[in-house]
């Protein structure tokens, strides 16, 4: 199998490009699945600055046809055509899927670099396809080496210390836009209930924000208050809080945008400025409110041209680490494909054994000579093994696998079929497959006569 990575970022096309393509994830997904024969498996990984599609294809040759899928899918439900659909994306195949990957989750490829959110968002968005049944097990071994990677990254590096994020650059930087940094007298309206707003209330309780009133058009304000704190707004006293608020912080991403029109309408005559956070992929505020008198917005290209750059040694080592870990997950994959070719292997091996002995036995009997025969051919057999199994290793670490079974295939008719994947999750432990499994493994067992080893009657007399 051969994981291959869609990936439509803030370094690589605008923001609302990335929200648009994010329309419909869930049908796509199930819908690229439904084939059954380009796609194996799909994980998506949607945030406020990213669309990203992880996949497995059969083989090397499906990939092509895979990502085709993909984008006639998402140009489908997002109605952006297909040409345009295809240029917004960056596709990695092999090694780069888990560079890159790892690199996300460790908060190297944010907007924040090192930011925390993101590891947590990876974690979700695997656990999202588990619970759909889309997450083939090669995609669910590929996510969680990426949460391991970044817990190695914030363990070792002093990016797992600085605390930084999207959210908490958002609000240092209202606090210099709106020239108080003291946040213990401000009115804060917070629209949204998901994962940016939990991080968003749990900083404002940390600058020991009291006056944090929650909307959201889902009806889920009062259960995201009761854990969090705030007071929970409905639609009719939504416009009172606006006017009455200081600070305006959007983390919904709905459908029900406010516009410039509205906003001017409702803060019309109010006594203070208005800082404006927006942190929503598809804008919870129309970007013509930055044009309002006395109303600043603070948006997430704002938040990316704010953000502090972090020591270069530290970079370095996190991207040490991102590498590292990648090259290692692709030896391991390749290890697994080579598996299925070794056993293979063995087993036409072992074929050709059998019905040579049988043709021993219909000789001979089941005799101690017949037998020995047996022990000489296995030894032989093990021995002509070796090399094969050796030059397995060597070229599955040097990511050559496909020369291997082009010569099984080549040299003795054997067809090594990709395994199948499925969306069962792996065992707890975590463990890794290797060759040492395939060495250690007992002979096939063949049919063999009951030869009688206790001494002749004669001989014990």
């Amino acid at each position: 199998m051969v994981l291959l990575s869609l990936v439509a970022t803030h370094s690589n096309v605008d923001l609302e490009t990335v929200a648009r393509l994010s329309v419909g994830a869930p049908q796509v997904l199930s819908t690229v699945l439904a084939d059954g024969r380009t796609v194996s498996g799909t994980v998506v990984l949607a945030t406020c600055n990213r669309f990203e599609i992880y996949s497995e294809a059969p083989s090397e040759e499906d990939v092509e046809a895979a990502r085709s899928a993909i984008v006639s899918t998402i140009s489908d439900y997002s109605g952006i055509p297909a040409a345009s659909v295809s240029s917004s994306f960056v596709t990695n195949t092999g090694e780069a899927v888990a560079q890159h990957l790892f690199a996300v989750s460790a908060g190297l490829d944010s907007a924040v670099v090192g930011e925390r959110e993101i590891a947590g968002q990876v974690r979700r968005a695997l656990i999202e396809a588990q619970a759909t049944g889309t997450a083939s097990t090669g995609l669910i071994r590929l996510f969680q080496a990426a949460s391991r990677t970044a817990k190695d990254v914030g363990a070792q590096t002093v990016l797992g210390s600085q605390g930084r994020s999207i959210v908490s650059v958002a609000l240092e930087l209202a606090g210099d836009v709106s020239g108080d940094a003291d946040w213990s007298g401000k009115s804060v309206v917070l629209f949204g209930t998901g994962a940016y707003a939990g991080a968003t209330m749990a900083l404002l309780k940390e600058k020991r924000c009291s006056s944090v009133s929650v909307f959201s058009s889902s009806g889920r304000a009062e259960t995201f208050v009761s854990t969090r704190g705030g007071t929970a707004l409905s639609a009719g006293e939504l416009q009172a809080a606006l006017r009455q608020a200081d600070i305006v912080i959007g983390c919904s991403g709905s459908d029900a945008r406010i516009e410039e029109a509205d906003l001017e309408r409702v803060r019309r005559g109010a006594a203070q400025s208005l800082v404006v956070i927006d942190l929503a992929l598809s804008h919870d505020f129309d970007p013509g409110v930055a044009n309002l008198a006395d109303v600043e917005l603070i948006t997430l290209e704002s938040v990316r041209l704010a953000a502090p750059e972090e020591q270069a040694d530290a970079l370095q080592e996190a991207g040490r680490l991102v590498r590292d870990a990648a090259r290692s997950f692709e030896e391991q994959q390749n290890s697994r494909a080579m598996n299925t070719a070794i056993v293979a292997l063995r087993k036409h091996t072992q074929q050709a054994l059998d019905s040579e002995m049988e043709r021993v036995r219909a000789q001979h009997g089941c005799t101690a000579a017949a037998e020995e025969v047996e022990f000489a051919l296995r030894r032989m057999v093990r021995q002509l093994l070796h090399v094969p199994t050796v030059r397995a290793r060597e070229l599955a670490a040097e990511g050559r696998s496909g020369d291997y079974l082009a010569g099984l295939e080549a040299l003795y008719g054997i067809d090594v079929a990709p395994p199948v994947t499925s969306p069962a999750r792996p065992d707890a432990t975590g463990a890794e497959s290797s060759f040492a499994a395939i060495d250690e493994a007992p002979e096939p067992n063949a049919a063999r006569c009951p030869v009688d080893h206790s001494p002749p009657a004669a001989e014990s007399a």
